[in-house]
């Protein structure tokens, strides 16, 4: 499989890659997206343009994802199944490409119960696993999932999302295994502060050789303050933050909390380059798109390469 994806080129030319994150506005003011993108300009191989997330109200990932592609950017055109029938997705994967956008991510969605309409009805008509596979046949066979051929069939480069922390752990490598059997071309981690539990899940992903069916993307996030230490590690379902970091992030004035958030983010990508499997870093700078390069220098990420 080839598709016209920068990532998947960065990827298979043996670099590793880089991914960062953009959020659409919660209004119709799209030089918001312009404005951050500018930000990951040349920065980055692949911007995700977030798809409703946390269930809350946004400008579509759609529309973003066109406005990032005018830019000159690469966006990662995410998809969730919370919120469309297998007919909308498809409707809009065809929309994507028609548009040049070559590179997806596979959603399930946070529950509408986490966002500002509880009272909206979850769809998952069809779940992530099921729409990885649903894509991959629409690029591989030219085929809608109800069987018709396709004219034209999109050639997604297709991410899927794995979260090492969630419980029950065990079962962490296992549904991985899932999404990659299902088509899934690469995986974006959550964001990890726990680097010991993840290498504990890389070791099964490697014995199982998952590691070479897929690329791995490791999810990393820097903390603004204590207080987004603290709310990470107590608020936000299926994050694994140590105690030793909010520690860390303590013992340092309030004015230096913010430095010291991206030097830990900076030592863990350090650490995380040597692990065995990890073929990239998706850099989930949420409102703080302007640090991201700051990160890419000093861990050594930069000049993105050329492919």
């Amino acid at each position: 499989m080839k598709t016209e994806s920068r990532l998947e080129k960065v990827l298979a030319a043996g670099h590793l890659a880089v991914t960062s994150e953009c959020g659409p506005p919660r209004g119709t003011n799209f030089d918001e997206v312009v404005r951050k993108s500018k930000y990951l300009e040349g920065i980055v191989d692949a911007v995700n343009v977030t798809d409703n997330q946390t269930a809350m109200v946004r400008m579509s990932s759609l529309a973003a994802s066109i406005i990032i592609k005018q830019q000159g950017l690469n966006p990662l055109f995410q998809v969730t199944c919370r919120d469309r029938n297998r007919l909308a997705m498809q409707a809009d994967i065809l929309g994507a490409y028609a548009f040049g956008i070559d590179t997806m991510l596979c959603l399930s969605g946070d529950h509408t119960k986490f966002g500002d309409h509880p009272m909206a009805m979850n769809v998952h008509d069809i779940d992530s696993i099921q729409m990885i596979q649903m894509v991959k046949d629409m690029r591989d066979k030219g085929l809608f999932q109800g069987g018709a051929d396709i004219k034209g069939p999109p050639k997604m480069f297709i991410g899927a999302a794995a979260n090492p922390f969630a419980d029950p752990f065990e079962l962490r490598v296992m549904r991985l295994a899932k999404k990659i059997a299902a088509g899934a071309d690469f995986i974006q981690t959550q964001c990890i502060f726990n680097v010991d539990k993840f290498e504990k899940w890389m070791e099964g992903v490697r014995e199982k050789g998952l590691h070479k069916k897929c690329y791995i993307l490791a999810g990393v996030t820097p903390c603004k303050s204590l207080g987004a230490a603290r709310y990470m590690a107590n608020r936000v379902p299926g994050m694994d933050v140590p105690q030793e970091i909010v520690d860390r992030m303590a013992s340092v004035p309030k004015e230096k909390q913010a430095e010291e958030g991206l030097t830990i983010c900076v030592e863990t990508i350090e650490r995380l380059k040597k692990i065995e499997g990890v073929a990239g870093f998706h850099i989930m700078a949420i409102e703080w798109e302007e640090k991201v390069e700051e990160i890419c220098e000093r861990a050594g990420l930069l000049p993105r390469p050329q492919v």
